[in-house]
């Protein structure tokens, strides 16, 4: 199963299972996660990483 690094709005980094990627009724790039840093359900976009 493919993990997904995401950032919560809170700005906390972590990865993921499962982030549904690909589904007609949604808009933008953000779902809601169930940050483990805070323990609730926050909007969480893919984080982007940079080549250094």
């Amino acid at each position: 199963m493919e993990r997904t690094v995401v950032r919560c709005a809170e700005g906390h980094v972590f990865s993921t299972a499962s982030f549904p990627m690909q589904q007609a009724e949604r808009l933008g790039p953000g779902r809601l996660v169930r940050c483990p840093r805070c323990a609730r359900l926050r909007s969480a976009v893919p984080v982007t990483l940079q080549k250094r």
